[in-house]
């Protein structure tokens, strides 16, 4: 059986089911649907014909039914997972059915059993479907998709955690709606610490999600600020790195990658990155990988060197990576570098037309960029050496592809050979010219150029599609930039001069200046300015045609942004430019042109009327007869496209009716199909009940067949009547006994039965119990988080609170140290003392001449007496302040044997205030001997 005979049998299979969803109906679609998926037709199911999208959307809507059994379902989510694989089948999934809104309603519809595999098995394909893709925020059960990702997010269960935090990171990726509605949620800080904790999970993968999902939501507030600063951010670059060179599934190194490339576009991280010591080595890791992987790898290695780039401090390095031979600046144990990196990233680009297309325009691109930085600078050398291998191979790319490659293969060919040429584009310097002048013929060129404008003509047929206009547009730039590469080279390269000059005044030139003049890229708008320079000054170049078609091409966009702004569509016609003329009224500047054109004719024939031409007026007949043809013909052409435009917006007008009625016709489908199964619900239960009426039918036939047969036997005892009639009155005492007991049985019955109705109370007694129990658990279960919570919180406080111990403990250590430098300052001090003593024995003789202050010392002296038990206290509780009360007494006693004219009488409170302080007792006490010699002294001097 071929793809087509499948896809007929599924549709019949499907349309079976739908209108009787029986068992029997759903095993053989489950089966059709299997048989289906060993074709692997991802390309026929989502090309857009009829047939398949049929089958595709009777699917999506058999999954969507939440009647729909979960083998089934699973089913139908398998053939979408083989489907989702293929990136040209998941971009016609997104763009031509709401696959992301039936997924979301069957997670929607089984949120109460996440555990469920269809759930985990929806996921996945969720997944892959939306990875790289920017969802729109008005899909289908969006919102109760969100809710239930960071609830299971927050659940942390494995599986289920996993799917569900790949699933958020694609969501949350370059989607504004969507970090907008996360944020907006009453548990997002919760959503956050579950993240967070993640990042300290054991599986790489689900670290990589969570930091994406924090990279998408936080990255410009506080929470992202604290996350990737200076001291976390070299952990994240090295992880990332350590994915991407020794990670075993290409899944987590995509979203690695990805998370680089995003993190990027932050300014301050890529400063980072600039200043990340170990980035050398990392790049040099990740340029190996370009040997002896899959495609896959390779275009994730070409898109993170490709954002590496964009940062400007880093395409130095990444030039002398790739450009560079090899030095041995790898660690022992690192992994060793391919010897030429350049010659992987050569066979990417070069690789056949009908290989991996991301990979070889990634590795063109890379060429292109490191061309670019490696010219005028140190690594121009290594440049040239490379090119030298690198010209013959991109020539090789610019050859005709085999015409029965189709249009798929010339889109190919034209998106490499524009990307090809990029890099001899680059070749300002003389060495690299001659080096591409080598390589380049005319005749090459000229074949490129013919066959790109032949295919870029189909642009501006009536019949043009919107497949063949982007043919068309990417034939006319890969010509523009053909010509480019001409015109630096035509002075280098034998008749390529004549060769340039022929094109530019070819009349098919028009479409793809026009094209480019018009385009929103600046890079197309320069190539065609610069070919339009040398263009100009030629005597055969249609100047007026091609200043018509810009015209032509600016309407044509301005009237498809006026669609575009009042909903109506984009146009499916294109005004042929180039071939025919501008529309234009009678006060147009056109109509003006042809009136004076006449004018000039008849003033002509009136001032050479007698001299030259004596048939002007035939002439000027033959004129007007044509202009007024053109005229009428556009008149014509104006009515055709007020009629073209009439039609738009009458299928316009058709389609929002055909709309309207569809969405009614599904509506009474809904309805009808309700009904359909309350009746086959009616129709089971009168089955059941049907089924019972026959078993009851066979009993009383049984029943019966036994009356039969106890009427012949009555019969036989009715002939013995008249021998039994003596025992008739013993079988009425019997029957009278037997009719007792039937009533006491009946009485028990009775209590019976109301002993069961008790019991079946009770039973929904203890039921109800039993859910109250269940509630209470779940409220404990809940304040046992809480708990756990405010434990959390309080490990932290202790240990700040540990940290503050052991501050204070360094403190005392302090203290401590200053105890003994103030004993060493003591027994310095107890060394002044004595030398105290010394000196006030030889001030002793000067008392005997100051006789007449002997009474005022006396005084003092007493004074000192009654102040020392003070002094005691307060000597005794400042240890600290030692040293300076000593010296203070010492100085206060010395005092008071100076003469006074030097010294006046003191009194006490001329004492410092740092001498009352606390000292220990043992030095109080020596202080007070010295007091007391004293004394003894005067006393005996007085005496």
């Amino acid at each position: 059986m071929d793809v087509t005979a499948c896809l007929k049998t599924l549709l019949l299979a499907v349309r079976q089911y739908k209108s009787n969803k029986g068992t029997l109906n759903s095993s053989q679609l489950q089966k059709q649907i299997e048989e289906l998926s060993t074709f692997k037709c991802s390309r026929v199911l989502c090309s857009g014909q009829v047939l398949p999208s049929e089958c595709l959307s009777g699917l999506l809507e058999v999954a969507g039914d939440p009647n729909t059994s979960h083998i089934l379902t699973g089913t139908i989510l398998s053939l979408l997972a083989q489907l989702a694989s293929d990136d040209e089948s998941r971009e016609a999934l997104h763009s031509r059915y709401s696959v992301v809104g039936v997924l979301a309603a069957v997670i929607h519809g089984n949120r109460g059993s996440a555990e469920e595999p269809v759930v985990l098995q929806c996921l996945q394909v969720l997944q892959r479907l939306t990875y790289n893709v920017r969802i729109l925020p008005y899909v289908s059960h969006i919102d109760e998709l969100l809710n239930f990702l960071t609830l299971n997010i927050q659940l942390k269960n494995d599986d289920i955690s996993k799917a569900c935090l790949g699933l958020m990171a694609n969501l949350c990726r370059h989607n504004q709606s969507v970090q907008a509605q996360v944020k907006c949620q009453s548990n997002v800080k919760a959503f956050y610490r579950a993240l967070i904790n993640f990042l300290s999970h054991s599986c790489l993968t689900v670290v990589i999600f969570a930091l994406s999902i924090l990279s998408s939501l936080t990255l410009s507030e506080e929470v992202g600020q604290k996350l990737f600063n200076a001291k976390n951010i070299h952990q994240t670059f090295q992880l990332i790195f350590n994915i991407t060179v020794n990670g075993d599934g290409t899944l987590t190194r995509n979203y690695a990658v990805d998370l680089l490339v995003d993190l990027l576009e932050n300014p301050k991280i890529a400063d980072y990155l600039t200043k990340y010591k170990h980035l050398p080595v990392c790049l040099s890791e990740v340029v190996g990988l370009l040997y002896g992987k899959d495609p896959d790898t390779a275009a994730k290695v070409l898109e993170l060197l490709m954002s590496l780039c964009s940062v400007p401090a880093l395409r130095g390095l990444i030039c002398e990576t790739v450009l560079r031979p090899p030095a041995p600046r790898l660690q022992p144990g690192a992994r060793c570098r391919a010897p030429e990196p350049c010659l992987a990233l050569l066979r990417w680009a070069t690789g056949p037309l009908q290989g991996p297309e991301v990979c070889s325009l990634l590795a063109l691109s890379l060429l292109a960029e490191l061309f670019e930085e490696a010219i005028d600078s140190p690594l121009s050398v290594s440049a040239c050496s490379f090119a030298e291998l690198l010209l013959p191979e991109l020539w090789v790319l610019l050859q005709p592809p085999d015409p029965s490659g189709g249009e798929s293969l010339l889109k190919r060919h034209c998106v490499r050979a524009g990307r090809s040429l990029t890099c001899p584009l680059l070749c300002g310097d003389d060495v690299l010219k001659t080096l591409v002048s080598q390589h380049v013929c005319a005749d090459l060129c000229t074949a490129q150029v013919e066959l790109l404008l032949s295919h870029s003509q189909d642009r501006f047929s009536l019949t043009c599609s919107s497949s063949t206009s982007q043919l068309s547009q990417m034939c006319s730039e890969t010509v523009l930039k053909t010509l480019e590469l001409m015109s630096r080279l035509k002075d280098h390269v034998d008749d390529m001069e004549a060769v340039f000059y022929r094109i530019l005044q070819d009349q098919r030139m028009i479409t793809p200046l026009s094209l480019a003049l018009t385009s929103t890229h600046r890079e197309c708008v320069l190539v065609a300015l610069r070919v339009l320079f040398k263009a100009a000054p030629l005597p055969d170049f249609p100047t007026v045609i091609l200043g018509e078609s810009i015209a032509a091409e600016n309407a044509y966009q301005q009237q498809e942004a006026k669609l575009v702004a009042q909903g109506g569509g984009m146009l499916e016609t294109r005004v042929p430019a180039g071939k025919s003329f501008v529309l234009s009224s009678p006060n147009s500047p056109t109509h003006h042109n042809i009136d004076s054109l006449i004018e000039k004719l008849r003033n002509g024939m009136e001032f050479q009327e007698q001299i030259k031409d004596v048939h002007m007026s035939e002439i000027i007949d033959v004129y007007e007869q044509k202009l007024s043809a053109l005229a009428s013909k556009e008149g014509h052409l104006q009515d055709l496209l007020e009629a073209k435009t009439l039609a738009l917006s009458q299928a316009d007008r058709l389609i929002a009716q055909y709309r309207s009625q569809r969405a009614q016709a599904e509506a009474e489908a809904r309805k009808l199909a309700s009904l359909l199964k309350d009746t086959e619900q009616r129709k089971e239960e009168l089955q059941a009940e049907q089924g019972d009426l026959l078993v009851e039918m066979e009993r009383l036939k049984t029943d019966s067949q036994e009356l039969l047969r106890h009427n012949s036997r009555l019969q036989a005892v009715s002939d013995e009547h008249q021998g039994l009639k003596g025992n008739y009155n013993q079988l009425l005492c019997r029957y009278n006994k037997n009719e007792g007991m039937l009533k006491e049985l009946q009485a028990a019955q009775i209590t019976l039965t109301q002993q069961a109705e008790g019991l079946k109370r009770s039973i929904e007694t203890h039921r109800l119990q039993r859910e109250r129990l269940c509630a209470e658990v779940e409220q404990k279960e809940q304040r046992v988080t809480a708990l756990e919570a405010t434990v959390q919180e309080k490990h932290a406080i202790i240990a700040g609170l540990q940290l503050e111990v052991e501050r204070q403990v360094e403190q005392a250590t302090e203290m401590e140290e200053s105890v003994s430098i103030l004993r060493r300052e003591l027994s310095k001090t107890e060394q002044a003392r004595k030398e105290a003593i010394i000196k006030v024995g030889s001030v002793y003789p000067l008392c005997s001449k100051k006789q007449p202050h002997i009474q005022n010392l006396w005084h003092h002296l007493f004074s000192v007496s009654v102040f020392i038990p003070h002094v005691w206290d307060f000597l005794s509780k400042k240890l600290n302040r030692l040293h300076m009360a000593m010296l203070s007494w010492i100085s206060w006693i010395y005092l008071f044997v100076m003469p006074t004219s030097t010294h006046p009488t003191r009194n006490m409170t001329d004492v410092p205030a740092y001498a009352c302080e606390p000292s220990s007792r043992g030095m109080a006490d020596r202080c007070l001997g010295v007091v007391w010699s004293v004394e003894g002294w005067v006393v005996r001097w007085g005496g």
